[in-house]
């Protein structure tokens, strides 16, 4: 049996989030009005997107799947945007991480679908929407981490940068090393989770399934796939997000151009 959760027990969890918030304002972080609203947001979206998923559920119509999967690779795409100090301008920072998110997140996802799990049907939603979602927010944190990385260097290394092509560097060459550092940054958060699993933290779909009444072995198995899914999807998304923005942010004459940067 599950055990319910009702109102009441939300709201004294939610509790921990409203004191925060006051230590942050009395400490002044500036932060304590975002954590209340990300609070807020963490509310209205996932009741939203349970009432969606017990609609999808109740049936197998993949039109309505693939929607659902773009709403939420668009989404997606406009987080990793937000979360740069200095994303590309115009839509060139969107669809850098979007493209990215695509190549990887739903490659993999339908990898997964079709030749691993093998859902009858295979695009099934109980199984589609949640592998992808966690798909998805995964890469996300790693393509944000890595192309903010990238872009922050870019702007620091200025002269370094121009130094280097006036030797006779190519643009490869001459940011290599920032690329290097960009795609390691974006994949230390699913390494660091891949160590610290089953020593130091059960990860969540492990522990949602053993909650649920899963066997322990059983969710040991999801739990690995999805972590090995995530580590693919993760760095060729990221390897392809940091070529992306780096190519744009030169001409076809090998010149650095920051004015392609937003400030």
């Amino acid at each position: 049996m599950i055990i319910q959760l009702t109102a009441f027990d939300l709201s004294l969890a939610a509790l921990l989030v409203v004191a925060l918030a006051v230590v942050c304002r009395r400490l002044r972080l500036g932060i304590g009005g975002r954590l209340i609203w990300s609070a807020v947001r963490t509310v209205l979206q996932l009741s939203l997107i349970g009432f969606v998923l017990k609609a999808l559920f109740a049936g197998t119509a993949p039109g309505w799947v693939l929607l659902m999967s773009l709403v939420m690779l668009f989404a997606a795409g406009r987080e990793v945007l937000a979360r740069q100090k200095h994303p590309l301008r115009g839509g060139w920072g969107f669809g850098a991480g979007l493209t990215a998110m695509f190549i990887s997140s739903f490659a993999v996802t339908v990898l997964a679908l079709a030749v691993i799990v093998g859902p009858e049907p295979w695009y099934a939603p109980r199984y589609a929407i949640p592998l992808l979602g966690m798909m998805l927010g995964n890469t996300m944190n790693g393509l944000s981490l890595s192309l903010n990385h990238l872009t922050q260097n870019i702007r620091r290394n200025r002269a370094v940068i121009e130094t280097r092509l006036a030797l006779g560097q190519t643009k490869s060459e001459a940011v290599s090393d920032i690329r290097h550092d960009s795609v390691r940054t974006g994949l230390i958060p699913i390494i660091n989770a891949m160590a610290a699993a089953g020593i130091v933290s059960l990860p969540g779909m492990m522990t949602g399934q053993i909650l649920a009444g899963n066997p322990p072995v059983d969710s040991v198995k999801y739990q690995i796939l999805i972590m090995f899914l995530i580590a693919g999807g993760t760095g060729f998304g990221t390897l392809v997000a940091v070529w992306l923005t780096s190519h744009r942010l030169f001409d076809h004459r090998h010149r650095l151009r920051l004015d392609r940067l937003s400030n």
